[in-house]
């Protein structure tokens, strides 16, 4: 069998049990299939129609900032109209700081959407054409953008949530959370930390100086008072939004270290807390949200409901 037939073959599955055989047959025949393939095909055996997806709006709001080139948002809202508006989620995308982008997280939002959540996916300026302040101010801009106009598409200007995997987790809360970027914490719900990188970038960066591997000498800089603010963790207090976080037990070691760390400085202000620890490594943590079955919207979604102002 060719990769063709195998695709084929893929495509035609109608119920997961035969999903599940066609991916351990690809696996014995050495096919090399990108990971990408296999999410794209999901995504068309998948796809939802219960949520339209609005592309590309701009969110920037200078004439330089709001560029051919500069990035733009994707909001996915429920196709079944509402009379009273509903919850918002912000989700940012992860990718090292350095790489993705918000079009591959589309099942994601069609699922969100699809549950009764207004979802909001971003891009933002990657390293090295932004450090991690520039990107930070961009996530300001979606949920200054989102205050303002989510009405528009049904969403709740006042109940606003914010989620992020790995470097988008880092982001999302990085900007509610870092006074300097002015988000009033009030104005947050909830943020939900999916497998976050980045929550104690202070710590990781004296054990790890930044170099040009990854951009991170663009994304950092060499300057410990940079990484300093970089850090969530240093802007825990009484007033923060409450937290949903989850942490693959296959993850990457530092990712387990600052969360551990981020919990810890959490505990004198929401001493309830508890991550919820999944069996995953740390792409899967976020994959499993393209498939509409998940336990996560469940999770997800009573966190929201637990949280509405």
């Amino acid at each position: 069998m060719n990769s063709y037939c195998a695709i084929l073959v893929f495509i035609g599955t109608t119920n997961t049990a035969s999903i599940f055989f066609n991916l351990i047959l690809v696996k014995k025949l050495n096919m090399r299939f990108p990971v990408v393939i296999l999410v794209v095909l999901n995504a068309i055996l998948f796809v939802n129609c219960g949520a339209k997806k609005n592309t590309d709006v701009s969110f920037l709001e200078s004439q330089k900032e709001n560029s051919l080139k500069a990035p733009k948002l994707n909001v996915f809202v429920p196709r079944k109209s509402s009379a009273e508006q509903v919850p918002v989620l912000i989700f940012v995308h992860g990718g090292n700081w350095n790489s993705g982008r918000k079009g591959t997280y589309d099942l994601l939002g069609r699922n969100f959407a699809s549950k009764g959540v207004v979802t909001v996916i971003p891009d933002y300026t990657l390293s090295p054409n932004a450090t991690y302040d520039d990107m930070a101010k961009q996530i300001v801009s979606v949920i200054q953008w989102t205050k303002n106009n989510i009405s528009q598409y049904n969403g709740n200007p006042n109940q606003i949530f914010i989620t992020g995997h790995s470097a988008g987790g880092h982001l999302g809360a990085l900007a509610v959370m870092n006074p300097k970027y002015g988000i009033d914490s009030n104005s947050i719900s909830g943020i939900i930390l999916n497998d976050a990188a980045g929550l104690d970038m202070k710590n990781y960066l004296e054990g790890n100086p930044p170099t040009s591997k990854d951009d991170y000498l663009t994304t950092w800089t060499s300057n410990p008072e940079q990484w300093k603010a970089a850090s969530p963790i240093y802007f825990l207090n009484k007033n923060t939004p409450p937290f949903l976080i989850y942490v693959g037990d296959k993850t990457y070691n530092f990712i387990k270290v600052a969360n551990s760390r981020f919990l810890s400085a959490m505990k004198p202000f929401q001493p309830d807390v508890t991550p919820i620890r999944l069996n995953k490594k740390h792409v899967p943590m976020v994959v499993q949200y393209f498939y509409p079955w998940s336990d996560r919207f469940d999770e997800v979604i009573d966190f929201m409901k637990s949280n509405i102002k």
